[in-house]
């Protein structure tokens, strides 16, 4: 597959964005596919999903796109991340969830341990060398952050920083003790390119036009974005009044009212803390026009739900698609190509599309 070339000047004064014929193509978005998200880190649940020994938890690396069959395993306490497709024939091991001694395969009896490693095959006496290591499961990598998983097809992208920056920040909460909510949970399908997405949410400068009552709770003169080479947050300081994090006095951010702290995981995770708790969003491709927002919630501090920047998240949720599928109609037009950055505010843009064209290049 040929590289693309996609060129993001360095210096954001100069930058222009990515032109709209990005967001049109197929061959694009096909390229987004292979080159970004194959080589991307994803959220693959928490422990809660297999907290005891001796159970699996199927699920797909990316719902949509590659599809990669994956399984989690509790191997006394050790969880892996095992390829879910049998060494023999290419069967999936595992359809749902359950507690288990050892991975079977129903099709033709091939049996695994919870580690991956191939166990016993029935009438495979005659067959020479045999087993070979490739006849154990595949093990993918896994990192583990407080009580949240993050798996990769391979080790290309170096996630560890990425963690140690959410740790430097947000490390100071008892991130253990956050409960996850499916009440609160909620998936949204939005008619746009999954890229314009991100570029929404990776400025806070359309907050004043766009979402009055979020404007209210947050200083919008202070708003800021740090920037990570595969990661950056954007801090959102509290209007006063506002519920804020009780920083410890050796944070680097002690002294200052925040309300928010939103980070973004290239390519399409944000993992968004407020003083109630986090809200989770991974934002998954379906097609070149549609895009799935899974919102995950995990509760920390009850008493502080629904107050401040993290209060009605599904209305911001609702603005924000409004703009966004107006801007992927916008990339239709015949007089369009490419916009400027704002230097002050649109930091985060700049560094998502020189990411982006850098990932198409290699």
């Amino acid at each position: 597959m040929k590289a693309l070339q996609f060129n993001i000047h360095p210096e954001i004064e100069k930058a222009e964005t990515l032109p709209s014929s990005f967001y049109r193509s197929q061959s694009v978005y096909d390229q987004l596919i292979e080159r970004v998200f194959a080589k991307s880190w994803q959220f693959a649940g928490d422990v809660s999903l297999c907290n005891l020994g001796g159970t699996v938890h199927p699920f797909e690396f990316m719902e949509y796109g590659l599809q990669e069959p994956m399984l989690l395993s509790n191997d006394g306490g050790i969880i892996n991340c095992l390829s879910n497709v049998c060494t023999h024939r290419g069967n999936i091991l595992c359809h749902h969830p359950k507690k288990a001694r050892n991975i079977t395969c129903m099709y033709h009896g091939r049996r695994f341990n919870l580690k991956g490693e191939f166990q016993n095959m029935p009438q495979f006496k005659e067959a020479a060398d045999f087993p070979r290591p490739e006849d154990s499961l595949h093990q993918f990598p896994l990192k583990q952050w407080g009580p949240w998983l993050f798996t990769a097809l391979g080790n290309e992208l170096d996630f560890q920083p990425v963690l140690d920056a959410m740790e430097r920040k947000v490390g100071f909460l008892p991130l253990d003790q956050f409960k996850l909510d499916t009440s609160r949970s909620k998936d949204y399908l939005v008619n746009a390119h999954w890229a314009l997405y991100c570029d929404n949410y990776l400025e806070g400068f359309h907050i004043p036009f766009v979402h009055d009552g979020l404007n209210q709770v947050l200083d919008y003169g202070k708003y800021k974005t740090e920037l990570y080479p595969h990661a950056n947050l954007q801090v959102g300081y509290a209007a006063s009044g506002e519920h804020v994090f009780d920083l410890p006095k050796d944070h680097e951010d002690f002294g200052e009212q925040i309300g928010a702290y939103y980070f973004w995981l290239f390519p399409n995770m944000m993992f968004n803390f407020y003083p109630w708790g986090l809200s989770i969003n991974v934002v998954k491709p379906i097609s070149l026009n549609r895009t799935k927002v899974s919102f995950i919630s995990y509760v920390l501090d009850e008493s502080k739900l629904d107050t401040g920047a993290g209060a009605a998240l599904d209305k911001v949720e609702r603005e924000d698609e409004f703009v966004v599928e107006g801007v992927f109609k916008g990339m239709s037009s015949r007089v369009y190509n490419t916009g400027r950055f704002s230097p002050k505010m649109e930091k985060g843009v700049h560094h998502f599309h020189r990411l982006l064209a850098e990932f198409l290049s290699e």
